[in-house]
């Protein structure tokens, strides 16, 4: 039997601490199929959209000094919140579509099974090149790569596309992953892991006015974020945050450009900054830049920050009071913990690609990136709880999150009997879009899921140019 959106929401809203009375505030509205798939992946995006929706409610109401049962109800609708999630889908420059996925991210065939792989990037896509030991510049980049997986079993291409630096998983059953040792481990884990850390900060967010004035109550003014993310969730989780009112200022290495689609898509709201954090100069700069932060956000492999200083532990002790949120494709403990990962490729190892085939010999795949998506929610989410909570307290929060964790709370409400609907209804974009001029050109974008009264309903600022912006707070 299929979770209903509530039933959802209550279990992330438990997860992230908050009062289970709270989740009352949240109405949805729409037609429940707007995503269609196996797993219930509609009901997951309206949970988490409505996480993040209840956690600014919440946050604004302890600002206002009214207390958390004066918050302001919370409404998603399930046609806004189908867009949102397939944001990428949606987004226009000067008219233009910018979502495609590259050529070599999708599944490829070996001698036993079935592999995905990533493309998108162009250090992926060099790494795969290496490890398939295909030379040159191929007339048809694909087929040189599907004919020498072809020859591999998954096994040896999994261990040679990784030993590269490249990205690879073999599609898995759902039995197979729940075998798997990592699959076990986060089986029964909780969908985000969050401790209370340092000592205690007479940092506090200012007072906000109280909802029903002409200018729209923003939960998180004030609050400066510190960016650390790329690719779609840890971007669509500050992004969130910037809706909200946060200043966030994304960080970039200078040597890893990010694609310009993705960064206009999850860009809005925020400034883009590039720091070399491996030079003494970057790290003066960091170190003025955490002095004022309330929270930083990373989205690399467990540890990959830490010799900088952006170990949560470390970043409590410096700086009390602070929120660190930590993202990964597959979690900081367990055989898989150093492994890269996009939402595609958690997909194929975990199941859910089979599950989403429903009887066919051909993988299938969720109607958007919802783990992505989701994951980045759920961040946002976490981080406004963690804010609300310093209020009272003082402490600061380390909050860890997973594509692979969302992806195994998925597959826990998982019905074997659930099948595709036979002709989904398609959900019509207009309404649920945004327009904006940008440096970069017209922008049309996807509008926020959630709604909250007396909330802001649209991004204030449009998109930067990527690494255009001082790395300095305004």
């Amino acid at each position: 039997m299929r979770p209903s959106a509530a039933r959802l929401l209550d279990e992330a809203w438990r997860s992230l601490g908050g009062d289970p009375a709270f989740t009352r505030r949240v109405s949805f509205t729409g037609r429940p199929d707007t995503l269609p798939a196996r797993l219930p992946v509609t009901e997951l995006a309206l949970a988490t959209a409505a996480a993040a929706g209840a956690a600014g409610s919440e946050l604004a109401a302890a600002r206002s000094g009214a207390g958390t049962t004066a918050a302001a109800p919370v409404t998603v609708d399930s046609e806004a919140a189908a867009i949102a999630f397939t944001s990428e889908r949606h987004l226009r420059l000067d008219g233009s579509p910018q979502a495609a996925m590259d050529p070599l991210s999708k599944f490829f065939a070996c001698a036993d099974g079935l592999v995905r792989v990533h493309g998108n990037y162009p250090h992926h896509r060099e790494a795969l090149f290496r490890a398939l030991a295909i030379t040159g510049t191929p007339a048809d980049p694909a087929e040189a790569v599907a004919l020498a997986l072809l020859a591999l079993p998954t096994a040896d291409a999994e261990k040679r596309v990784r030993a590269a630096g490249g990205l690879a998983f073999a599609v898995r059953e759902p039995d197979e992953w729940r075998a798997h040792p990592h699959g076990s481990m986060l089986a029964d884990a909780p969908l985000l892991t969050r401790r209370r850390i340092g000592a205690t900060s007479p940092r506090r967010l200012g007072t906000l006015p109280a909802r029903g004035g002409a200018v729209p109550v923003l939960p998180a003014s004030g609050v400066r974020v510190l960016d650390f993310t790329r690719v779609i969730a840890g971007p669509v989780g500050t992004r969130t945050l910037a809706l909200l009112g946060a200043q966030v200022l994304r960080i970039d290495p200078p040597h890893l450009p990010e694609l310009p689609a993705q960064h206009l898509d999850t860009g809005l709201g925020k400034r883009s900054a590039l720091l070399d954090l491996r030079t003494s100069e970057g790290m003066r700069v960091l170190d003025g830049l955490l002095a004022d932060a309330d929270v930083v956000v990373t989205g690399y492999r467990p540890g990959a920050l830490a010799r900088f200083g952006l170990a949560p532990d470390e970043l409590a002790a410096r700086h009390p009071g602070i929120v660190v949120a930590t993202l990964s494709a597959w979690g900081s403990t367990g055989p898989w913990s150093d492994l890269r990962g996009f939402d595609s490729l958690v997909q194929g190892p975990t199941g859910i690609a089979r599950i989403e085939a429903d009887g066919d010999e051909r993988p299938g795949v969720l109607p958007a990136q919802a783990l992505d998506h989701g994951t980045g929610y759920l961040l946002a989410a976490g981080v406004l709880r963690a804010l609300t909570e310093r209020q009272e307290d003082g402490l600061g929060t380390h909050l860890e999150l997973a594509l692979a964790r969302t992806a195994s709370w998925l597959l826990r409400h998982y019905d074997p009997d659930e099948h595709l609907p036979t002709f989904p209804r398609r959900v019509a974009a207009a309404g649920h879009l945004g327009h904006k001029v940008a440096e970069q050109g017209r922008l049309a974008y996807a509008l926020p899921p959630f709604a909250i009264e007396g909330g802001p309903s649209d991004w204030a600022d449009a998109p930067v140019p990527w690494g255009s912006s001082a790395a300095e707070w305004w």
